[in-house]
């Protein structure tokens, strides 16, 4: 694609993998020596280690190349602004206060930059709207000293399918061996955070028997709300934000500026910040004619004065359904329990935490393995720093929630959105364990998911260990059997031959003998008579203690059954799937572990 071909070399010595002849010699010399102790060894019966393959040194020229497409059925973009959208850096519509995917918005542009310095080849976007009856294809790069978009090709191409959705298809050097792993991982995070969405990867190989497909199923169409897009709190802004609103506000006075342009500031509460800011300022006084003096006073005053907290109305979680979801079908765990927070705020921006805890699993490695999401986007490096990850380990004690925090395979799951998500670094990585409110209300959503497991394994307990109980019982069910049927034999023996001031003594300890038996007679006469005639034997005490372990064991399992709520029935997990998109006559009811759909 780049145009090179395969050359033969001329001049060997110019390579950087090139091998002396002196370097050679001391390799030679130095196998010969390991293949002299591997026979020694041999000779004298000890165990011989295979030797270490050679190194062969790989030159810098031979890179690998690898064609990543990426498609979709989403909603697609406008022709004309495929150009800017992906040629030009910062012209994104991420200004608004609003909880948004993603961290930059610059992921497309940085793979085209990528591309451009490894490869030198364009990308290649192709997209359709539902509207549209053709395909927008677009092949270009960008000019980084301009920032302004390349166009190799433009054009409108037919939509036999009518297809919907973006594909973007780039060419960039990499290395599959060494971060497959990661991909893989971020793929799975991906499915569990959204469940409502089908994810199938593929990489193929030259070698066919490398080929990778896995395919994340879609197990629900409970989709989260839209985030909505809210006003700037008076607490989280700046000066140069409350300069750029008084420079787009279409308000004329200073009292509809404050009281149109954020959030928790009414009429009333107005006239009292204007009243505080000052003999200059005015309720009429025009928002245009406000000096940049001026606008540090109310930037200070914005910063001391007292306001109500937002609301967290404008944020959009997964949700505790579709975060259990995603976990069980990933992970397919033993046990799962999550929370979902109320809102909090942090210098004026709210913020919603969700956990989810599980015990147990697929895939799963012993001890902690933390799973951390931003505005519902997986975040995969610098995890150390994390608030999440110090919190989990640091902060929780596990062993009081009956978890063992190194043999058991725990999964915690804790995503957070928020208007603005305080990353830590240049990379947008991790989120720092310094900001108190965060890492209070991380904490508080893995204590009540703690909370819920607890609950749960302490019953498991309790019928692992009636369970052993009944495991006892039953191996010494044989050896109770034949000292109950010795002892009764031994005294219907001498039951002739003793005196009357014993029969009432004998009759207690026949009764007594008679209740640990669970054998049942009217009198004491017809129990001897039946041991005389054979009608009761070692086998038929056995059995009679056995149904009485089995009795028991039952009753306290129905009891168990009754306060956990589970059926006698085994239970199998299932999943229903979707109904077509015309069959759209019903109503969901939402809770927080299930929604309940009715059909009308």
């Amino acid at each position: 694609m780049i145009g090179l071909i395969d050359r033969d070399r001329v001049d060997e010595a110019l390579y950087d993998d090139y091998e002396t002849a002196k370097a050679r010699e001391k390799r030679l010399a130095k196998e010969a020596r390991a293949q002299e102790i591997q026979a020694k060894n041999a000779s004298v019966g000890k165990k011989v280690k295979e030797p270490p393959a050679s190194k062969t040194m790989k030159s810098r020229g031979e890179a690998s190349f690898y064609k990543v497409t990426c498609k979709d059925n989403g909603k697609g973009m406008p022709h004309d602004d495929i150009p800017n959208m992906f040629g030009r850096v910062l012209s994104g519509t991420k200004y608004g206060l609003k909880q948004t995917r993603g961290k930059f918005g610059l992921g497309a542009k940085m793979a085209l930059i990528w591309s451009k310095m490894s490869t030198g080849l364009p990308i290649e976007i192709s997209s359709s709207m539902k509207s549209q009856n053709y395909i927008s294809f677009c092949r270009l790069d960008i000019d980084i000293h301009r920032n302004i978009p390349h166009v190799h090709l433009h054009e409108k191409r037919d939509n036999k399918d009518r297809w919907h959705g973006a594909e973007i298809q780039v060419v960039i050097e990499g290395n599959w061996t060494t971060y497959r792993s990661k991909i893989l991982h971020y793929m799975r995070q991906m499915a569990v955070i959204t469940p409502y969405a089908e994810f199938l990867f593929k990489f193929v190989s030259d070698a066919s028997d490398k080929n990778v497909t896995i395919r994340f199923a879609r197990r629900t169409d409970v989709m989260p709300p839209v985030p909505l897009e809210t006003k700037h709190h008076p607490s989280s802004v700046d000066l140069l934000l409350i300069k750029r609103l008084i420079e787009e506000t279409p308000k004329q006075n200073l009292l509809q500026f404050l009281q149109h342009e954020f959030v928790n500031i009414r009429k009333a509460y107005a006239e009292r910040l204007i009243g505080e800011l000052g003999p200059e300022f005015s309720p009429k006084m025009p928002i245009k004619s406000i000096t940049s003096q001026q606008i540090v006073r109310i930037h200070q005053l914005f910063r001391q004065a007292k306001f109500d907290d937002p609301s967290g109305d404008c944020l959009s979680p997964a949700g505790e359904y579709n975060l259990r979801l995603g976990i069980i079908k990933e992970l397919h765990p033993d046990m799962v329990a999550t929370y979902s927070g109320s809102a909090r705020v942090f210098e004026g921006h709210p913020f919603i935490v969700e956990a989810g805890v599980s015990v147990g699993g697929k895939d799963v490695k012993q001890g902690l393995n933390i799973f951390r999401f931003a505005n519902r986007i997986p975040l995969l490096f610098e995890q150390g720093a994390d608030v999440v990850t110090r919190t989990a380990l640091k902060r929780i004690n596990w062993s009081g929630y009956k978890i063992n925090q190194t043999q058991d395979k725990i999964g915690v799951f804790v995503s957070i959105v928020s208007t603005k998500i305080p990353f830590k670094g240049t990379g947008k990585e991790y989120i720092g364990d310094d900001i108190t409110e965060i890492a209070s209300a991380v904490k508080s959503a893995i204590q009540q998911c703690c909370i819920q497991l607890k609950t749960k394994i302490v019953k498991k307990i309790q019928a692992r260990e009636q369970q052993e109980r009944k495991r006892s019982l039953s191996m010494y069910a044989d050896n109770a059997a034949t000292a109950a049927y010795n002892v009764l034999e031994a005294m219907e023996k001498s039951r002739a031959s003793k005196k009357q001031r014993y029969e009432d003594k004998d009759a207690e300890m026949h009764k007594e003998i008679l209740t640990h038996s669970t054998v049942r007679k009217e009198t004491l006469r017809e129990l001897y008579e039946e041991i005389s005639a054979g009608a009761i034997t070692k086998e038929m005490l056995r059995e009679k203690l056995l149904q009485h372990v089995e009795q028991v064991d039952y009753e306290m399992a129905l009891e168990y059954a009754t306060h956990s709520g589970v059926s006698e029935e085994p239970r199998e997990a299932i999943f229903i799937q979707s109904l077509e998109a015309a069959e759209d006559n019903f109503m969901d009811l939402h809770s927080p572990a299930f929604v309940f759909r009715l059909f009308c």
